[in-house]
């Protein structure tokens, strides 16, 4: 066509015309400087100072970039060809307040080389196995803050139309099943690519967090709701980094934002710009929290820059509950995405202090009116929410900061709150080394408020993990006993009182011990308390056998053995013999004849023989048997034979109905037997002849009792071998102990059950006889009685 008209035009001869033909249809385009040209329409950057900013102020936007996304396999490209002097009909409306440029305008931020290395080294620090996870909080959350009231939720997505449906007079396992069908519903929306429904969920309930009707319930709230807010993060995570996948696989762990891809950056500021979208500010705050880790797709400082803005956005939280969560939350998130910016877990602990007289104010005291809820109860429910923010800023903080905390409470009126999640968050050093400053400190705290047994709990749970100064110690203890003792409450009381056992045994003698616990007696037996406290008990008895391995001085207490007549419940009595019981054979070294020990732990061992029963398990019995038997070697009173001999058939009357234990004491019996023998060096006087023929006599009463066929078959030959062994002919217990290995060798069965194992009598007779010496005195005491195999 451009052929045609250049032809044309050569046979015009008019030139206006011929000039206009050429300029019409073969212009050339000029040459143009793109990048001098968006210089020149740049708008100058002001620089806008943290402390000016509020999330309730307009935002306005002094710089814009704008990036023109491609889709799938397109790139991207950067127009400016519009002249500062024109104005666009739609900025000029929103007049530079629209959020969603804010995103935009941080969308690919310039940063210095040192600044690019610094955060590139910074970003290689992790969370060690030395800070606690949340989700071990998690289960003692649930289980503490429970409620018996009637729970609502109020939803749009419980309707199918889309108006809002109530569910009222929900029991709390009903409210905790609808939320987890909420967070089913949400995984199943995204398996079914309904995005745009599994926002909506997750808004609806994060709604559900600025609702404190029922404020005892709120921490567990907290926990449930949250747990959906991480499904969400974690979906939408997966889902850009699966975008970011090509021939070279999947992305590094350690990616940078310029090997993501065009269409993951779109749709991943596509989620940022739907969720600033959201209206209200506690929903919006959460979504964008959850996700916060997908900044790493856009820029290296997204995290760094968005963690001080939404520490920011809380301040415009009324409630201080509502506001210390979500500040736990934001530090919970910072800590798995960033753990290395710590300025942002300080700034949240620093406003929280700002708002502290919050908790105090009128509009909170007339809520807890509303609800009847007391003070003491009310404050407890902010210890989970600043437990973590404060273990968040005391990991690997340095000293100097955790002062500067300590400090920083103090100032604080009626900080009881503060003071008992410091001693709970900071290392256990660092509290030891000043725990009379902290003792100082609880004492000045307002006994209305928060309960200060809480306090001295939670000083004695870091005195346990760490020694304060030798000259303090016994300071400390008197200190804190004074305020233990004086508790009404025998619930408060053993709470408090378990913890300080434990120093007291790690830090003093039996005297102190034993005074403890008759004091924990004194308080637990009027109306029988100690039924609702065996778990607190139980942990007392653990503690002391921890730190008390010299069982004669420990069962020379006074009140060890009262102390232990307060577990009436048999299975928790059975429990702690058998603590016992594993203490004394793991740290006891040398035989023993003490008394006193062996009275006790014969106590202890018949309490657990007697709790068995025709119910009782093979496996507990063996248990049971394997720790008395444990005992029973251990006993050892030397050259006294006889005296060993009376223990033995003391033992096998208290313990008839453990096969495993009869078994052993016929053993230990035909030792004792054998040890005469030594001492004797063969030849027997009147006296140890019949002390020996006693022994024979033991084992020849015993061993019928048994119902294990090869226990029997054993301990004959055994026995007959000892007597043998010690001249007992005249007796005839030989004889006796031969003839019945072979009434029972000669029995008609080819095989038996026993201890759920099948045996063949054909296995047992060929080790039976292939001895030598059992056919040997056999025959050597009935030459006239040939037997034939």
């Amino acid at each position: 066509a451009s052929v045609n008209i250049l032809a044309f035009s050569q046979n015009v001869t008019d030139a206006p015309i011929k000039l206009f033909l050429y300029s019409c249809f073969l212009r050339h385009p000029r040459s143009r400087n793109y990048t001098s040209e968006f210089d020149s329409c740049r708008l100058e950057a002001v620089p806008v100072e943290f402390g000016d900013y509020h999330p309730l102020k307009p935002i306005t936007v002094t710089e814009s970039k704008t990036k023109k996304m491609g889709r799938k396999g397109s790139t991207s490209s950067t127009s400016s060809s519009s002249s500062s002097s024109m104005i666009d009909p739609l900025s000029s409306v929103l007049d530079g307040t629209d959020p969603l440029s804010l995103f935009a305008a941080t969308a690919d931020p310039v940063t210095t080389d040192t600044t690019r290395k610094k955060r590139d080294k910074d970003d290689s620090l992790v969370v060690g196995s030395d800070f606690e996870p949340w989700s071990s909080k998690r289960g003692e959350i649930l289980a503490r803050y429970t409620t018996t009231e009637k729970l609502s939720i109020v939803s749009a997505l419980l309707n199918d139309f889309g108006s809002q449906k109530e569910l009222l007079n929900l029991t709390q396992q009903d409210y905790m099943n609808r939320i987890e069908d909420l967070n089913q519903s949400l995984k199943d929306a995204w398996a079914s690519d309904q995005k745009v429904k599994a926002l909506k969920i997750v808004i609806q309930c994060s709604k559900l967090l600025s609702d404190t009707t029922v404020i005892q319930f709120y921490p567990s709230k907290f926990v449930l709701i949250t747990d959906i807010l991480d499904t969400f993060g974690k979906l939408v995570y997966e889902r850009i980094l699966s975008m970011c996948l090509d021939n070279r696989g999947s992305l590094p762990d350690n990616f940078t934002p310029e090997s993501v891809n065009d269409t993951a950056k779109e749709t991943c500021l596509n989620w940022f710009f739907k969720i600033a979208s959201i209206r209200e500010l506690i929903p919006r705050f959460y979504v964008e929290a959850a996700i916060l880790k997908c900044n790493k797709f856009l820029s290296k400082t997204g995290i760094s820059e968005c963690l001080p803005r939404l520490t920011a956005m809380i301040r415009g939280i009324g409630d201080p509950l509502v506001a210390v969560y979500a500040r736990a939350y934001l530090c919970r998130v910072g800590m798995e995405v960033a753990p290395h910016l710590k300025e942002s877990l300080n700034k949240n602990f620093f406003d929280f202090l700002l708002t502290f007289k919050q908790m105090h104010g009128d509009t909170v005291q007339n809520q807890l009116v509303v609800q009847c809820v007391e003070i003491p109860s009310y404050l407890t429910l902010y210890s989970p929410a600043i437990d973590w923010i404060l273990q968040c800023i005391a990991y690997r903080a340095p000293e100097v900061l955790l002062t500067e905390m300590m400090e920083r409470c103090k100032k604080l009126g009626n900080n009881a709150l503060l003071l008992n999640s410091v001693m709970s968050a900071f290392r256990a050093e660092f509290i030891a080394a000043r725990s009379m400053d902290f003792i100082g400190m609880i004492k000045e705290c307002d006994e209305s408020g928060f309960p200060k047994h809480l306090l001295f709990r939670s000083l004695g749970l870091n005195l346990a993990m760490a020694d304060p100064p030798e000259c303090d110690r016994l300071q400390i203890l008197n200190e804190a006993w004074k305020v233990i003792t004086k508790l009404k409450n025998p619930q408060d009381y053993i709470n408090c009182a378990e913890v300080w056992v434990e120093y007291t045994c790690r830090h003093f003698t039996k005297r102190e011990v034993n005074t403890v616990l008759a004091d924990v007696i004194k308080h637990m037996t009027p109306d029988r308390a100690f039924e609702d406290a065996y778990p607190q008990l139980h942990s007392i008895i653990q503690k002391i056998i921890t730190y008390f391995h010299d069982f004669s001085v420990l069962f020379s207490a006074e009140k060890f053995l009262p102390f232990l007549d307060m577990f009436q419940k048999e299975s928790v009595r059975v429990e702690v013999c058998k603590c016992i019981m594993e203490a004394f054979i793991k740290h006891q070294q040398d035989a023993t004849k003490d008394p006193v020990i062996l009275n006790a732990l014969l106590h202890v061992c018949k309490t657990m023989h007697d709790s068995v029963n025709a119910l009782t398990l093979e496996d507990e019995k063996r248990m049971l048997a394997s720790l008395i038997n444990g005992f029973i070697k251990m006993v050892s009173f030397g050259r006294d034979f006889e005296q060993q001999l009376s223990f033995y058939v003391e033992a096998r009357s208290m313990f008839c109905n453990l096969e495993p234990v009869l078994v052993q004491l016929v053993h230990s019996v035909n030792q004792l037997a054998m040890e005469t023998r030594k001492v004797m060096k063969g030849n027997h006087s009147r006296k140890t002849a019949a002390f020996v023929r006693a022994c024979v006599a033991f084992c020849f009463i015993t061993i019928p009792s048994l119902t294990s066929i090869f226990a029997r078959l054993n301990l004959y030959l055994n026995s007959g071998q000892v007597a043998l062994a010690n001249q007992c002919l005249s007796q005839g217990k030989i004889g006796v102990c031969f003839n019945c290995i072979i009434i029972l060798s000669c029995q008609k069965t080819e095989y038996y059950y026993e201890s759920h194992k099948l045996h063949y009598y054909e296995n047992i007779l060929w080790w039976l006889f292939s001895d030598f010496s059992f056919v040997y005195v056999y025959r050597r005491i009935n030459e006239a009685h040939v037997v034939t195999f």
